[in-house]
């Protein structure tokens, strides 16, 4: 099981396609191996804002840093009508609200992490311990 040392939120936005929109995300901070950090990033966007930006699967996230970070829609997952879809491109019968997420292990000292993700740091972030 893994273990999450940090979560915070952030504000940014999602580019789709050219189409920006602003975005709220939680990234959730773990150490990773070595001296790494691993960082999952996770947002919801609505299904039909993305479909008609023509989303299939993969978009980008621009991050409080401005770190332009891809984010895909898990093809893998079980929907809430208990389907998979094979090819893994979102469809009008997925949910109204559709689940992005990234991970980064990029980070390999406190200071990236802090450049790159710098809801990690202080005032702007609402950190929440998770044991």
């Amino acid at each position: 099981m893994e273990k999450h040392i940090v979560k915070a939120d952030g504000n940014g936005a999602i580019d789709v396609n050219g189409q920006v929109s602003p975005v709220t995300y939680t990234v959730s901070l773990k150490q990773g191996k070595g001296r790494s950090y691993e960082v999952d990033i996770r947002l919801m966007a609505p299904r039909d804002w993305l479909l008609q930006r023509g989303f299939e699967r993969d978009a980008m996230l621009v991050s409080q840093s401005g770190a332009r970070i891809p984010i895909c829609h898990d093809d893998g997952s079980r929907h809430n009508d208990g389907n998979h879809h094979d090819d893994g491109h979102l469809d009008p019968a997925d949910a109204i609200s559709i689940e992005l997420t990234a991970r980064d292990d990029s980070c390999m000292s406190e200071v990236d992490l802090i450049r790159k993700y710098p809801e990690f740091d202080g005032a702007d972030s609402k950190k929440t311990q998770v044991l």
